[in-house]
């Protein structure tokens, strides 16, 4: 454990801008297991952390197990979509760390459907600044 000036501030609650970040996952989180329900799929598990980080979402259609990675960003002007698509932050390192915890989750979770077949999707959110949904990109078999 680090001492020093610098360690209370790793021990600080977290900051307002951190509550608005978790607070507008949470939203699109939500937003997507909707998006996966209304298209006939369970939902088996949200928010499942694990030492190396957390899967948003694992879904079970009846045939294919989901994971998937939602990203959710606000636009508060008129401006491009693109210049805000919540799929671009997905980096190459994010796909390996997803494939590793579902590979863990599915050593770890006994009671689970038996799938014919498992996909990575990315689920991609944008709400305007009243927190209304304006647009929902869902890319199937994203990785």
């Amino acid at each position: 454990m680090r001492s020093g000036p610098d360690s209370s501030q790793a021990q600080q609650p977290p900051t307002e801008d951190a509550d608005l970040r978790r607070a507008l996952g949470r939203t699109g989180e939500q937003i997507a297991a909707r998006h996966l329900r209304a298209r006939g799929f369970e939902l088996l598990a949200r928010n499942v952390r694990t030492r190396a980080g957390e899967i948003d979402l694992v879904a079970f259609d009846g045939v294919t197990l989901v994971f998937a990675e939602v990203k959710t960003r606000r636009v508060f002007a008129r401006r491009l979509l693109t210049e805000h698509e919540p799929l671009s932050g997905l980096q190459g390192s994010q796909r390996a760390r997803l494939r590793r915890l579902a590979s863990a989750w599915l050593r770890e979770t006994r009671a689970r459907p038996s799938a014919r077949a498992i996909r990575f999707d990315a689920i991609g959110v944008i709400l305007d600044r009243d927190g209304a949904l304006r647009e929902l990109r869902h890319v199937e078999g994203a990785f």
